[in-house]
Order: C-alpha cells, then structure tokens, then sequence
C-alpha cells in the first residue's frame, strides 16, 4: 500500500496538508504516515529537565496526532500512523522515507504569508530533483471545498 506522509508541526499550513493526504489516501486506497520531528534544542538542559520535556514534547505530539487521526478515521475512513522523531526536521523527513519503503508521497502545507512557504518547503524543494519520492505542495490558503474537488 503506498502511504502519503505529512509533517505535524505548529504551523498552520499543516492543516490543509493533514487534509490532502488523508483524502487522496481515502480516494486511492492508500494510507498516512504523520510525521513529528522533535528539534534537538528542545533538550540542551541538565538531563533530568531535558528528559522531562522530551516527554512533554511527545504527549503533546500524540495529542494533536489523536484529533486528526479522529478526523481522519471519522471523515475519510482512513486510520494513520504516527511516527516520532528527533533532530533536525530535513534529515529526519529524508531517512524516514528512506527507512520506510511504503511511503510514495511527502506532502508538505505551504505558508501564505511574506515570509514565503515555509522553511520546510523551502528547503526540501531546493533538492527536489534527488528527492527519493514525489512532493506535493499543498497552499496553505485552500478552502475545505476546493481540497475536496482536487482530491
């Protein structure tokens, strides 16, 4: 089964990214790897305190990874899977989708405001040509309806 993967991050652009993946899945029979990068720098304090907010950081990730996986199940019929890493966001995208052979798209969320897409897109389209699967850019300023119509 081909799996489209998403990032979950705090943008908003992540929405209409978590949308398009789970729509196509649903409309093509495929599946959706949520992706979470844990930035090192989160975790540069004594060991204890760094622990303690690695775990922070983790059940905040599952929590907003449970309201789109219940979306996604609700709406699209479509039963995601989480994945969770740590270090910087490029490298970690690459070796999971390395890593993980089922994965045929990487779908980002483009940012709509002066300060361009996004650092992801960004920098993930600059190498796209060696890219290991296809990326699709969704615009972060897409309505519900027009998603639904491209799907």
């Amino acid at each position: 089964m081909r799996k489209f993967m998403v990032v979950l991050d705090d943008s908003r652009e992540c929405l209409n990214a978590m949308r398009f993946a789970a729509m196509r899945a649903a409309r093509t029979g495929g599946g959706v790897v949520i992706l979470s990068v844990i930035p090192p720098e989160e975790f540069n304090h004594w060991i204890g305190v760094g622990d303690i907010m690695r775990e922070e950081a983790r059940e905040r990730i599952h929590a907003h990874f449970e309201v789109f996986a219940k979306w996604m199940r609700d709406k699209q019929g479509v039963d995601p899977d989480l994945v969770i890493r740590e270090g910087e966001a490029v490298p970690q995208i690459l070796a999971q989708i390395r890593e993980d052979s089922s994965i045929g798209v990487l779908v980002l969320g483009a940012g709509t405001d002066k300060k361009g897409p996004g650092p992801l897109v960004t920098q993930l389209s600059k190498n796209a040509g060696s890219l290991p699967v296809p990326v699709t850019i969704v615009p972060g300023d897409l309505s519900k309806e027009r998603l639904e119509s491209i799907t």
